[in-house]
C-alpha cells in the first residue's frame, strides 16, 4: 500500500458492510456445529487447539470480501497473509472463530472478528478523519470492523469516525458507550491466559495479587467480547498479554462515547489513576514482569501492549 490517503465515508461505509455480512454467515455456519466439533490441530500447546471449522470459517471470509473486494489482501490466524500489501487498498485482519475452547465445549462465548486496515491521511475530526495513524504501523488504521456472537445474537460493528454500534436483533441498534469511571476498587475487569504454562504461571500470580484491589474479575476467554464489553460498559476495564493482532483488531475502529479506544486507563475504561497519577500496585509496569522462571525476567511497558486497559499482563 504505497502513500497515503484518504478514505471516503463511502468507503468505509462498505468496509463495515463487507465486515458484518461475512461475519454474520460465517458466524452462522459455525453455530450449526457449535459443541459438535473435535480438535483438528494443535498450536503453541497442547491447549491452543484448532477444530476443521475454524479453517471452513476462515474460507468462508476470506471469499466473500475477495468476492466483493478482489484487490485487497487478508492476514487471517489459521491461514496467514494473502495478497500484497504494498499494493492492496485494504488489508483484512480475521479471527474466524476467536474463543475455539468455548466453541469445542459448546459455551456460548465466542465470536467472528472481522476488521479493514489502510493508510490513512485525513483531515480534521469533522469529517472522521483524524490524522495520521497510530499503533501498528505507522500512518496505517483500523477504519472498520465487526464482532459477531452468533450465540448471543449480538453484532457489534464500528466505522472511524462514525462511532460503535451493537444490533441485537433485526431493527435494533445502540451506540456503544462505556460505563461512568469507576476507582479502581469498583472496577469490574475482565482478562485471559494464554496457552503456554510459563506464562499463566505468571498471569496467575498478577491475578491474585490484583483480586484485592478490584470489585472482581471476570474471564471469558474470548478476547474480541472482553473488549466489546468494555466498550458497551460492561466491563470496568479488560487486560491481557499476549494478544494477537486478530484477536483485539475488529474492536479498534470505533470512537464511542467515553474514548474507550485509548490506552489510558482513565480515558479508556473509567479505571481512576492513585493520587498520585500512577499506576495503582501490583499494577504498575515495575511491579508486573514476565518471562520464564529462571531465565530472568523483563519489565513490561503498559503503552507496548496490545491491551484495552489497566494493566500489561
Amino acid at each position: 500500500m504505497s502513500g497515503t490517503v484518504n478514505v471516503s465515508d463511502e468507503i468505509l461505509l462498505e468496509l463495515r458492510s463487507v465486515a458484518i455480512s461475512a461475519a454474520r454467515e460465517a458466524g452462522d455456519l459455525l453455530a450449526d456445529q457449535a459443541g459438535q466439533v473435535e480438535v483438528a490441530a494443535t498450536k503453541s500447546s497442547p491447549t491452543d487447539v484448532v477444530t476443521e471449522m475454524d479453517s471452513r470459517s476462515e474460507e468462508l471470509i476470506r471469499s466473500r470480501i475477495l468476492a466483493a473486494r478482489p484487490s485487497d489482501a487478508i492476514l487471517g490466524e489459521e491461514g496467514g497473509l494473502i495478497g500484497n500489501t504494498d499494493d492492496a487498498p485494504v488489508l483484512w485482519v480475521i479471527d474466524p472463530l476467536d474463543g475455539t475452547v468455548n466453541y469445542l465445549y459448546g459455551l456460548h462465548d465466542w465470536a467472528v472478528s472481522i476488521a479493514a486496515e489502510v493508510e490513512w491521511a485525513g483531515g480534521g475530526a469533522a469529517d472522521g478523519q483524524v490524522g495520521v495513524a497510530t499503533g501498528g504501523e505507522v500512518g496505517r488504521k483500523i477504519v472498520a470492523g465487526a464482532v459477531y456472537v452468533p450465540m448471543r445474537g449480538e453484532l457489534f460493528c464500528a466505522v472511524r469516525g462514525h462511532g460503535a454500534w451493537l444490533q441485537a436483533g433485526e431493527d435494533y441498534w445502540q451506540p456503544l458507550e462505556c460505563g461512568p469511571g469507576v476507582q479502581l476498587d469498583q472496577a469490574l475487569v475482565g482478562t485471559g491466559f494464554g496457552y503456554r504454562k510459563e506464562r499463566r504461571e505468571v498471569q496467575g500470580e498478577v491475578v491474585a495479587a490484583m483480586l484485592p484491589q478490584v470489585r472482581d474479575i471476570r474471564r471469558i476467554g474470548v478476547a474480541s467480547v472482553d473488549l466489546c464489553a468494555v466498550a458497551a460498559g460492561r466491563l470496568d476495564g479488560f487486560y491481557e498479554r499476549g494478544l494477537n493482532y486478530w484477536d483485539w483488531a475488529g474492536r479498534r475502529p470505533g470512537r464511542h462515547r467515553g474514548r474507550c479506544g485509548r490506552r489510558r486507563p482513565e480515558r479508556q475504561t473509567g479505571l481512576k489513576l492513585d493520587g498520585g497519577g500512577r499506576w495503582p500496585r501490583p499494577l504498575r509496569p515495575a511491579n508486573l514482569r514476565t518471562g520464564r522462571p529462571g531465565s530472568g525476567t523483563r519489565r513490561v511497558s503498559p503503552d507496548r501492549s496490545h491491551i484495552s486497559a489497566a494493566s500489561p499482563v
